[in-house]
C-alpha cells in the first residue's frame, strides 16, 4: 500500500468522524425542544458508517479502503411526553412531546467521535513524516 492511499483512507474516516460530530451537535441543540405531537418531536441522528474496500468497487486485487456515511437514521428511542398545559405548544390533552435525545449518550458519543477524529489526523501525520523520510533518503 503506497502511502498516498493512506491520506485518501484517513481524509475519509476524517469526514465520516465530521459528519458525526454534526449530528451529535444538531441533536444536543434539540435536546431541550417540545413539540405538540409525537410525529413532530425530534428524534435524535445516527450517522451510519460503512466500510468501503476499493477492490469490492473496481474488482482489483489491492488493500486500499476507507469508510463512508451510507444514512444518517433517526434514533428508534421512544418519544417522552410531558403534562404541561400551560406550555403553547401543548396539545388539546395538555400534553407536550419531548425529544429522544439523551444527552449524557451524546455526550459520549461526542468523546468516542473526537478520539477518532483525533487518531486519524494522528495516521495523516505520521505517514506525512514517513513521506518526508523517505524524500529526505533519497535526496542523500
Amino acid at each position: 500500500m503506497a502511502l498516498d492511499t493512506i491520506f485518501g483512507i484517513g481524509g475519509s474516516a476524517l469526514n465520516a468522524q465530521t459528519v458525526r460530530m454534526n449530528t451529535i451537535a444538531s441533536n444536543m441543540a434539540n435536546a431541550g425542544t417540545v413539540a405538540s405531537s409525537d410525529a413532530e418531536a425530534f428524534r435524535g441522528k445516527r450517522a451510519v458508517f460503512k466500510a468501503i474496500l476499493e477492490d469490492q468497487l473496481n474488482g482489483q486485487d489491492n488493500n486500499k479502503g476507507g469508510v463512508q456515511v451510507t444514512t444518517i437514521s433517526d434514533d428508534p428511542a421512544p418519544i417522552k411526553k410531558m403534562h404541561d398545559p400551560g406550555n403553547p405548544m401543548a396539545d388539546k390533552d395538555g400534553y407536550v412531546y419531548l425529544s429522544n435525545v439523551n444527552e449524557m449518550s451524546e455526550m459520549v458519543e461526542m468523546m468516542a467521535a473526537n478520539r477518532s477524529y483525533q487518531n486519524n489526523v494522528e495516521v495523516i501525520n505520521t505517514a506525512r513524516q514517513l513521506m518526508m523520510r523517505t524524500l529526505d533518503i533519497i535526496k542523500s
